[in-house]
């Protein structure tokens, strides 16, 4: 039971959970996501790692793909209403939802399922039915909606009715257990009300601290653009991860190894950068295999602490981005795509963070020729592309 409730930082239930343990029950063990967006990322891998826990202790596992929910939007956490998805676009999110997760869980054994399965059964009285369970002083107790409602910032109808869809996941379902980011503890527990209500088993509510981001500020997030993703390269995922606080390491380490501070004790000896190193090592070898996991290695030792340049970087014919004798670097910075805006490129230039030929340039408008090709252009410390004839 101690094992169950590693990196747990609210479990509601606790008690029935135990006791059903103690039985030997096989529970279900329910953790849905909504694929709003296309990519899981490690916030993600919080929660999966506590799913596949169960699912190793022989519980049956439950991917709910939200794709029913996903068209109306989680409002948790949200000071503004999230944009409306079509059907087709949350299809095609769901489709690469399924792959990225089986990275974590065994797919033999994970029971997927879709709300669209019940919801799309659902006639406009059923609706009405299930949002007479719930009261509007209810949801205020909700922090986002009562600072919203407090600051007159709109919440609409729909959103009120988000937490009751996901609680009403659990009643058909009939999960014993609800796994979900701390934000989630609201909705989850309106999970515990339906099933009462209908004179189920209550579900115990298992919630997993939210990971902070690249930013060591905020959490993980898309929209604060601090993330990793599973389907990130293993250069990317690599060298995202040694970029990370130090003072989140140990975070890291915990939420997404699994790791105990006893099995941490001899990583604290070791310098930060050491102990980053091997963290970075472990995860992309999660997500791809150890031989990669150690070339990336290698070549961010390379690139770090030998000022060389990485054995594999992108190409770009001059053809491709110039058609002239000459290009401007902020004109063939912005050219090959790896900053968002001009803008960007010249404040970086600016900062000292581009070079030519490992050569540092603070000249927006330094111009590149075509006479001399090859030249490895460097982006801060992370990417380079070289540009050949």
């Amino acid at each position: 039971m101690k094992e169950l409730l590693l990196n747990v930082e609210t479990a509601i239930g606790a008690d029935e959970l135990e006791d059903r343990v103690k039985k030997g029950k096989r529970l279900k063990v329910k953790f849905g996501v909504d694929p709003t967006r296309p990519d899981l990322t490690f916030g993600h891998l919080v929660v999966l790692n506590k799913l596949r826990q169960f699912q190793e202790l022989g519980h049956e596992a439950i991917l709910l793909i939200g794709d029913y929910t996903a068209q109306i939007g989680d409002p948790s956490g949200r000071s503004d209403l999230r944009p409306v998805l079509t059907k087709e676009q949350v299809d095609e999110n769901a489709a690469t939802y399924l792959d990225q997760a089986f990275k974590i869980l065994d797919r033999d054994k994970t029971t997927v399922r879709r709300n669209s399965e019940w919801f799309d059964e659902m006639t406009f009285v059923d609706c009405l039915k299930l949002a007479r369970k719930m009261t509007v002083a209810r949801m205020l107790e909700r922090d986002d909606f009562s600072k919203r409602y407090s600051e007159n910032t709109p919440i609409s109808i729909i959103e009120f009715l988000y937490p009751l869809i996901q609680g009403y996941d659990s009643v058909v379902l009939e999960s014993d257990v609800e796994l979900g980011g701390s934000d989630q503890l609201f909705n989850m527990l309106v999970g515990r009300t339906l099933q009462k209500d209908k004179e189920q088993n209550q579900q115990t509510v298992l919630t997993l601290p939210l990971l902070v981001g690249l930013d060591g500020k905020r959490k993980m997030s898309k929209s604060y653009d601090n993330y990793i993703a599973f389907n990130d390269s293993a250069k990317d995922m690599f060298g995202k991860l040694m970029s990370i606080q130090d003072e989140v390491m140990k975070v890291y380490y915990q939420l997404l190894l699994g790791k105990e501070d006893k099995e941490l004790g001899s990583l604290h000896k070791t310098h930060p950068m050491e102990m980053k190193k091997n963290l970075a090592v472990e995860l992309t070898t999660v997500f791809y295999d150890n031989e990669t996991a150690v070339h990336e290695l290698k070549q961010f030792e390379k690139v770090f602490s030998k000022n060389k340049v990485p054995d594999e970087i992108e190409l770009f014919k001059w053809d491709d981005i110039c058609f002239d004798d000459g290009i401007s670097l902020i004109d063939g910075i912005f050219a090959s795509k790896y900053l968002k805006s001009k803008g960007e490129a010249r404040r970086l230039i600016k900062q000292g963070a581009i070079r030519i030929n490992q050569e540092q340039n603070l000249d927006p408008f330094y111009k590149i020729y075509k006479s001399s090709l090859p030249v490895i252009v460097q982006i801060g410390k992370r990417k380079f592309f070289k540009i050949i004839d």
